[in-house]
């Protein structure tokens, strides 16, 4: 008798990549909405369809990690997905705002941050770290690309929020822009968090800080928004300082190792 054959649309082995490459193509589905609706002026609406793809991008390859359903094809995924929810959609957003006033100039600012953010995401493919050098997981090389598609919203943000401090940041909208354009380009270090140690004890204030920073989304999304925008902005000479810090260490280390080898 002919046994009966199960449907599997994949192998039993094979289910792991599917939850991260799901959470991958949501992020995506969501930047590409928030295109649609920044298009419709609910620019409310587009910036938070953002942040949650900036929040799957943040989950989906520490979730494959986990369950160790890394592949190659979920990091060429990621990186498209990343292209158009933060290379794309923001700056889209911010054309439909602002920058559509300027012209022929508004026009070549959306160019230039998407053509940055997609030099960015092809040299961080590339990059690869001496097994001797790990603390340099640290750090990333320029803004990453879902940090820099939440930051140059922040002047819209700042429209959205209740906040006045009587600026009129529709006039800075450009050079910030642009700004950031550089950020991502640049080789300045910035902190990625990959490789932070939690201990069990610090475990209950950390997710207090989660739950925190959860109710302050929810009930003032714009205005967490923003001050977040800051704090990573003010961040940037710290995490310069750091990075030249754990370099200079390194170089110690290496100098003394090398000291040694020869006595």
């Amino acid at each position: 008798m002919e046994q009966n054959k199960k449907f599997k649309l994949v192998s039993s082995k094979k289910t792991r990549y599917l939850l991260p490459n799901i959470l991958t193509l949501g992020g995506l589905c969501l930047g590409i909405s928030s295109i649609k609706f920044s298009i419709d002026g609910n620019f409310g609406l587009a910036v938070t369809l953002i942040l949650f793809a900036a929040i799957l991008d943040a989950l989906d390859g520490r979730i494959a990690r986990m369950v160790k359903g890394t592949s190659e094809f979920g990091k060429e995924l990621d990186s498209l997905t990343d292209f158009v929810s933060f290379g794309i959609a923001p700056v889209f957003t911010l054309y439909f705002w602002e920058l559509f006033n300027y012209g022929k100039l508004g026009w070549a600012i959306t160019l230039i941050y998407s053509v940055c953010c997609v030099l960015r995401l092809a040299r961080f493919n590339l990059t690869k770290i001496d097994e001797n050098q790990e603390w340099k997981n640290n750090f990333f090389e320029g803004v990453p690309s879902p940090a820099g598609g939440i930051l140059i919203l922040t002047p819209l943000i700042y429209e959205l929020t209740d906040f006045s401090f009587n600026i009129d940041v529709k006039l800075i909208t450009p050079y910030f822009t642009v700004l950031i354009a550089l950020l991502l380009v640049s080789k300045a270090p910035t902190l990625s968090f990959k490789k932070i140690s939690i201990s069990s004890k610090t475990t209950i204030f950390l997710l207090l800080s989660a739950g925190i920073i959860f109710i302050a989304l929810l009930f003032y999304t714009f205005e967490t928004l923003f001050i977040f925008s800051l704090i990573y902005l003010t961040s940037l000479p710290v995490s310069i300082i750091s990075y030249k810090k754990q370099q200079k260490k390194y170089s110690m280390k290496i100098s003394d190792e090398d000291h040694e080898d020869v006595l």
